[in-house]
Parts: C-alpha cells; sequence; structure tokens
C-alpha cells in the first residue's frame, strides 16, 4: 500500500506536505503520525508508513522541517544535520505541525480519533511530548535522540510510551538507557526495551546500522499499540486544539 503527499495548513500560517496513507476500510482505524529522523519524509520513512498502513491503520508523516530546508534529504547531505538546530527550538516549533497534522487526520472519515505518535532519532521527543499535550493517545520511540531533555516530561503522562534502542546507540549513552529504566521500573505506562548488539538508526533500511530483527520487533510493537486504540470512540476534530 502506497500514499500520497498532502498539503496541511498550518495554524500560524503557512502550510507544509504530509505523506499520507489511508487504507481502505469499512470500520474508522486508528492513526499513527511518524516524526521523522532529520532525514524528513525520504525513502526510508515512507517504507514505514506503508507497512503500518497495510496493517490497516491511518499514516500520516509530516515534514517537520517546512520551515527551513523543506523535504527529504540524502544521508551525505550537510544541510540534514545544520536544520535540525538549534535542537530544542525545532523540536518545539514542531510540536504545532504535530498538532495540526492530528486536525488534519480529523477530517478523514477512515479515522476514529486516536492517534499514537511514532519518533524516529530527532522525531524521538514526540512519542513523550504527543502523549504529554499535544492530544495523542499513545507514544512510541525508536532509537530517540536528545531524549534526556524529555525526561522530565513524562511526570504525569498516563498514556502507554514505548521506547526502544539498541545497547550500542551512540545517541543514546549508557546515562541515557539508565535514566530511562529507573523511570520505566517507576511507571507502569512506560515499557523500555534495550536490544543487544543494535546500533543507531536501526529502522532505517537505507542506513549500515538497518537491523531486521529489531525493526519488525518495533513494527510489531507499534501494531500491537495501535490496535489498542481500535475500539476507541471517534472525538470531534475541535478537541483536538
Amino acid at each position: 500500500m502506497q500514499g500520497k503527499f498532502s498539503r496541511i495548513c498550518a495554524n500560524g500560517g503557512g502550510a507544509f506536505d504530509c505523506y499520507l496513507v489511508t487504507p481502505e476500510r469499512e470500520k474508522p482505524a486508528a492513526a499513527v503520525v511518524l516524526a521523522s529522523a532529520i532525514h524528513g519524509v525520504d525513502a526510508d520513512m515512507r517504507a514505514i508508513a506503508d507497512e503500518l498502513a497495510a496493517s490497516g491503520f491511518v499514516v500520516a508523516v509530516p515534514d517537520l522541517f517546512w520551515r527551513s530546508i523543506a523535504g527529504p534529504l540524502s544521508r551525505n547531505d550537510p544541510r540534514a544535520a545544520r536544520r535540525a538546530q538549534p535542537r530544542l527550538e525545532q523540536i518545539k516549533a514542531g510540536e504545532d505541525d504535530m498538532i495540526d497534522t492530528l486536525r488534519h487526520l480529523g477530517t478523514i472519515q477512515q479515522f476514529n480519533g486516536q492517534a499514537a505518535v511514532m519518533g524516529f532519532c530527532y522525531g524521538g521527543p514526540y512519542a513523550i511530548l504527543g502523549p504529554k499535550r499535544l492530544g495523542y493517545a499513545a507514544g512510541i520511540c525508536c532509537h530517540g535522540s536528545q531524549m534526556l531533555d524529555y525526561l522530565h516530561e513524562l511526570a504525569g503522562v498516563h498514556q502507554q510510551v514505548c521506547l526502544i534502542w539498541g545497547d550500542k546507540d551512540d545517541r543514546a549513552p549508557v546515562e541515557v538507557l539508565d535514566a530511562y529504566r529507573d523511570l520505566a521500573a517507576r511507571m507502569a505506562n512506560v515499557e523500555l526495551h534495550i536490544c543487544p548488539g543494535v546500533c543507531h538508526g536501526y529502522m532505517m533500511r537505507g542506513s549500515p546500522s538497518f537491523d531486521r530483527a529489531t525493526h519488525d520487533f518495533s513494527i510489531k510493537r507499534a501494531r500491537e499499540i495501535l490496535e489498542g486504540l481500535e475500539s476507541a470512540t471517534r472525538k470531534p476534530a475541535a478537541s483536538l486544539r
């Protein structure tokens, strides 16, 4: 199943591209919004979207970099790292895009009103911020970076949050993993998986660190979390902002 690009109007003005895959099904489905790595909505991100949509979910992948250098960039393009800086400010600006994407999903007939956010690398913090204050019903983080800065945001979060790293991830050193181990031990809604021998970027087929087994496990957990949202009652779009 393949999707198409749509334009989403930003609440603060302007518009951004979003790769959207809408399955053909009679009953409304849960949705997942993918928050990309610094390379943007590239072939790797679209492949993950298509894979999740093939299971019957609505999937959206917004361009979180439209304010600076829009569109996907290759792995050897130095502009990819530059456009993600200053990191905390850029992620904060992207919160509005995640809200606007969720609002747009509310106009889709197949959407049941319940959405998870699935963040990768740069987009990892949205797995916490989404349930925290952006209207999302769950969060999934795959090899997230900058995550120590968002540990405190889990305070008061009651929705399910799933975090997956490899123990060889250079963007998640031991102090990050230990901090999240401690938090997961204290919060029943937070699950943590640390996969042995797996490096940063394991989800991306175009990365030398791609790990099929951990990729498949992450997709499986995402599907299970989304299936848990399938029976939820549809919320009116107006409640999303």
